[in-house]
């Protein structure tokens, strides 16, 4: 992998072992699709936050017959968790993407879509319910493209279930639907 393999760092410098490392992550990477055409790895500090401290962003672009694969995370304070997750998704990516390949993977219509029936924002947390019953666990974090603070019971999200400690939980949250959420609290009637 490595003529192919380009190894980016913003805004400090890059120390040889982690040159190692990634290297090393990648070449695992080419054992597992070895069609990758190119791997470019990008780790930038976006910004410094006085209360989060340094954060690290790590991206991971792949080239692969047909398509350019990319992997951006939220940024992790911690410089080996942001690098090993940022891999575990690339290597997820390709799974999927070479499944597609090999005709492995049945096409769905877009990950499932529920409501939003309780939240918890000092915890953090909500639950979904979906049409079929089912309550999911999601964290804050798992919020995607809004913020946890917005959200409102009520509000139709799709979302992308996964098995956690304790049972279904939802990875990815995304709002669908701001229509007639059910405010907590009463307002003034008007009369």
């Amino acid at each position: 992998m490595s003529p192919r393999l380009q190894i980016t760092a913003r805004d400090f410098e890059l120390k040889d072992w982690i040159k190692d490392e990634i290297t090393r992550k990648a070449e695992k990477l080419d054992e597992y699709y070895s069609r990758i055409i190119r791997c470019r790895v990008v780790i930038e500090i976006p910004h410094h936050h006085r209360r989060e401290g340094i954060l690290y962003n790590v991206r991971i672009d792949m080239t692969v017959p047909g398509r350019e694969l990319v992997v951006e995370r939220e940024p992790n304070q911690d410089f080996n968790a942001a690098i090993r997750d940022s891999f575990d998704t690339a290597y997820r990516i390709l799974e999927e993407y070479s499944q597609k390949q090999r005709g492995e993977v049945k096409l769905h219509e877009g990950p499932p879509v529920a409501r939003i029936s309780k939240l918890f924002p000092d915890e953090g947390y909500g639950i979904l319910t979906t049409p079929d019953g089912a309550d999911i666990y999601f964290h804050e974090n798992s919020v995607i493209k809004d913020d946890f603070a917005r959200l409102a019971v009520g509000m139709e999200v799709r979302f992308t279930e996964e098995q956690g400690e304790k049972g279904p939980q939802a990875s990815s949250v995304i709002v669908v639907e701001r229509k007639s959420p059910v405010r907590s609290s009463q307002g003034p009637t008007g009369s």
